[in-house]
């Protein structure tokens, strides 16, 4: 029997969890799928036993009252305060360890669920030891033929580290036509719906816990890939996102920590060979974006900027002592393009129409 927890951290979000929690609830509490009516064809019915936790980190308004009368029946993780997406989920699945979970799912609180949503990718995950990442197919919640911004048909990144999807370049989203239906091995998946494997999370360390929030899922991806692993993506799997719940989507402290966030991720992981000249370059190409974000009158997020890389600058040696403990490799799945000018000079606005190579 394989043993599956989904992991909702949770941060003044009852009205989230209101909405949302009886799909998760009614599609995730499972002991046996093939008696639920799914399983893959030409195989034994999948034994999974599932559970569904929430972990709070720290909340203000009446989640945990909430939870406490209306799922009095659900495992509830307190945390004494909010230590963000990254510590969260790391305290919150460190509390888990004991309990001999073979899969975690990290969950956002603001996803709706879909019947047999976690089998399949069990399934996909179970064929080949390697893979220790996977997503789902993320879609929008209120526009559900079309793919959805946090993680769309799966992640990758360019050159300089700057993320996109398959469904997803910047801020263009593709309607879901069955054009990404196959299985295909990714950069990084979705935090808003990530399968893990257990024993690798606890391997590679988790999350980066000085993230805090935003870049975590594909630092954590990427060191997964360094240490051998594949991320897939699974199309028989489909969820529901709504996005930017905890921050809004223009927001400096957002800005901030996407930046910052991005240099950490890239001083961390690339080759030696690499990491010097796309850092410098990066760096140039942030400050246009700060002189963007200035001409348009945004001087929170030209701020932000100038503090993301201040700080970055300051974590500069905490940094050095991670990269020394990881083994950098040219891993597969990283675009060797350049998607800033693919997407605003050359109009190109989906992942077909990209040019440039992936590194196999």
């Amino acid at each position: 029997m394989i043993k599956l927890a989904v992991v909702i951290l949770n941060w003044n979000g009852r009205s989230m969890l209101e909405r949302f929690l009886p799909s998760v609830v009614k599609y995730s509490l499972l002991s046996n799928p093939g008696e639920a009516g799914w399983q893959v064809p030409n195989t034994p019915p999948l034994e999974l036993e599932s559970q569904v936790i929430v972990a709070d980190n720290g909340s203000t308004d009446d989640s945990v009252a909430f939870l406490r009368e209306r799922y009095p029946d659900l495992p509830l993780i307190l945390l004494d305060r909010n230590y963000g997406f990254a510590e969260g989920y790391n305290r919150a699945l460190l509390a888990l360890q004991p309990q001999g979970f073979d899969y975690y799912v990290l969950l956002n609180s603001d996803v709706e669920c879909t019947p047999h949503w976690l089998q399949p990718v069990v399934a996909m995950m179970e064929r080949d030891w390697r893979v220790a990442v996977a997503q789902p197919k993320l879609l929008m919640y209120d526009r559900k033929t079309s793919f959805e911004y946090a993680g769309a048909a799966g992640g990758f990144i360019d050159t300089f580290g700057y993320p996109f999807c398959r469904g997803r370049l910047f801020t263009t989203l593709e309607r879901d036509h069955g054009q990404y239906d196959d299985e295909a091995d990714i950069f990084w998946a979705s935090g808003a719906a990530m399968f893990v494997k257990s024993v690798v999370w606890h391997k590679v360390g988790g999350l980066d816990g000085d993230f805090f929030a935003h870049m975590e899922e594909i630092d954590f991806c990427w060191r997964v890939k360094n240490a051998g692993y594949r991320v897939r993506y699974c199309p028989r799997s489909t969820v529901y996102h709504v996005g930017g719940g905890t921050l809004p989507k223009s927001s400096p402290f957002k800005t901030q920590l996407n930046f910052r966030n991005n240099l950490a991720m890239l001083y961390k992981n690339l080759p030696a060979s690499r990491v010097k000249r796309v850092i410098r370059l990066r760096m140039v190409l942030d400050w246009l974006a700060a002189v963007k974000f200035l001409c348009g009158g945004h001087m929170g997020e030209f701020l932000a900027v100038g503090k993301a890389h201040r700080e970055y600058r300051e974590q500069r040696h905490r940094l050095a002592e991670k990269r020394a403990a990881l083994h950098q490799h040219n891993v597969s799945s990283l675009y060797q393009g350049r998607i800033l000018p693919e997407y605003y000079l050359l109009r190109r606005k989906t992942f077909t129409a990209l040019r440039g190579r992936f590194v196999r």
